[in-house]
């Protein structure tokens, strides 16, 4: 763990880009938000806290009343909006309690373009409420000049009703020896993701961590290579990861040194494997697809299973 430690970046006053770039920071955001660089930031990823009780490596956040929370996050959410280049995105994740203050903030300083919906999977049965089981991510540019790559997010969908024109020929969608498949433009509905368990390569303890399917969607939608990511809230790494693994840049902000060096371990880690899981071949697979996967891209480096929690050896290092 100390030689992890040691890639981690602290910053005692104002930062110049190339400081930070392709780094993580061991910091309270809040410590640093006045010391990053104006304008370097392409795409500004921002998962914070949700409006609910949980704790984080043994860090609580508390539940807040829907106006604390907004008045929370805009208090923060103003000055980071500096690092933005004028044609930058802007994807916000919330859950329930928190989308409807993010969407009232959001739009007062930028242009809300939509919001995602993403089905969670897991979630606990409730018998007096509905399952919560999804997510919401908004999305936003600075002004209306902003870059938005559909072909690169397109969905290959397993056809079940294959529509034929009069001579038998496929409609709309392509025969192979892996089975009847579409190409789908992608919608503001995603269904397709895993959050990440035990058996998955990328899977690490932080308990709110996002899959890496997901990142790479809006990386690749919301930004060409060599652009530059940021995320704030960077957790277990898996912005940085998926930006390294896309050929962007990147530079990550997290508060908790295990997880920053879970973040080190990863991003050690997509040196060798740039894979992610439900996307091959160029475009993203539906969930369960990995044998579909397999046949028709044939040629694919396959994925491999390496742990990526800290040993008690590496923590022993300390």
């Amino acid at each position: 763990m100390m030689l992890l430690q040691q890639r981690l970046v602290r910053l005692t006053g104002p930062a110049r880009p190339e400081s930070i770039k392709e780094k993580t920071i061991c910091q309270d955001l809040f410590e640093i938000l006045d010391w990053l660089p104006v304008s370097f930031v392409d795409l500004l990823f921002l998962d914070p806290p949700y409006n609910l009780t949980k704790t984080f490596n043994g860090m609580t956040h508390k539940e807040r009343s829907i106006r604390d929370y907004g008045e929370w996050f805009e208090s923060w959410f103003a000055k980071i909006l500096r690092t933005l280049k004028p044609t930058a995105s802007v994807y916000i994740c919330g859950d329930w309690r928190s989308s409807a203050a993010v969407h009232l903030v959001a739009e007062k300083h930028l242009i809300v373009r939509n919001r995602i919906t993403w089905e969670r999977e897991k979630g606990r049965g409730a018998k007096s409420n509905w399952k919560n089981c999804s997510e919401d991510i908004w999305f936003c540019t600075v002004s209306d000049k902003y870059f938005f790559d559909v072909d690169a997010v397109k969905m290959r969908r397993r056809v079940i009703a294959p529509y034929t024109d009069s001579e038998g020929n496929p409609k709309d969608w392509e025969r192979t020896e892996a089975g009847r498949f579409r190409l789908t433009h992608p919608s503001n509905v995603w269904t397709d993701l895993t959050v990440p368990f035990w058996s998955m390569a990328e899977n690490t303890d932080h308990p709110t961590q996002k899959p890496e399917k997901l990142l790479a969607k809006i990386i690749l939608a919301s930004s060409r290579p060599g652009d530059w990511i940021l995320d704030p809230f960077l957790g277990s790494g898996t912005t940085s990861v998926v930006a390294k693994k896309l050929e962007r840049s990147y530079t990550g902000v997290e508060i908790d040194p295990t997880y920053c060096c879970m973040a080190e371990k990863r991003l050690n880690l997509a040196e060798h494997d740039k894979s992610i899981q439900g996307y091959g071949d160029g475009v993203f697979w539906e969930r369960n697809s990995f044998r579909q996967m397999e046949r028709f891209s044939s040629g694919q480096e396959s994925e491999v299973s390496l742990p990526l929690l800290l040993t008690v050896a590496e923590k022993g290092q300390e």
